[in-house]
């Protein structure tokens, strides 16, 4: 279950990371804004975030032997760099993605012009794919993990 679970949680990243590009670009350019673009592509992102966040909770407090090892020593994981990016790093940075994505939908839902619905989408979402890509383990990384799991 651990295996498979993690193979899938590496693949949709791939889902994640694209819809994260998409709604970026939809909601920086103004057609996207106009066209309904930034939207789609923003519920899209939103959606895979949240898969992706619930197959790393999953991981994370159920599944995984490596965080249950981090876990009993918490002092001796954030010596360890490798350790630290799992039980901290990774986490922090992948829950703030996914809190700036759903915060960029809610602030566009309330803005009074379409000008700053397009300002907010533009600012949560680059923010939210920014801190993404920089909670993904990169393979060359201390913690790196390979692109593609099989």
């Amino acid at each position: 279950m651990y295996t498979f679970v993690l193979a899938l949680h590496s693949w949709i990243r791939w889902l994640a990371v694209l819809t994260g590009i998409l709604a970026t670009i939809s909601a920086w350019s103004g057609a996207g804004a106009k066209s309904g673009a930034a939207d789609r592509w923003g519920r899209f992102f939103v959606i895979a975030l949240d898969v992706q966040l619930l197959l790393g909770l999953l991981l994370y407090f159920v599944l995984s032997p490596n965080t249950r090892a981090i876990l009993d020593d918490f002092g001796a994981a954030m010596r360890d760099p490798a350790a630290r990016f799992w039980a901290v790093e990774h986490v922090v940075t992948m829950l703030l993605a996914v809190v700036l994505a759903h915060v960029g939908r809610v602030l566009a839902r309330k803005a009074p012009t379409p000008g700053a619905k397009q300002m907010r989408l533009a600012i949560c979402y680059t923010i939210a794919t920014l801190a993404m890509l920089g909670g993904i383990p990169w393979p060359g990384m201390t913690s790196g993990r390979p692109l593609f799991r099989f």
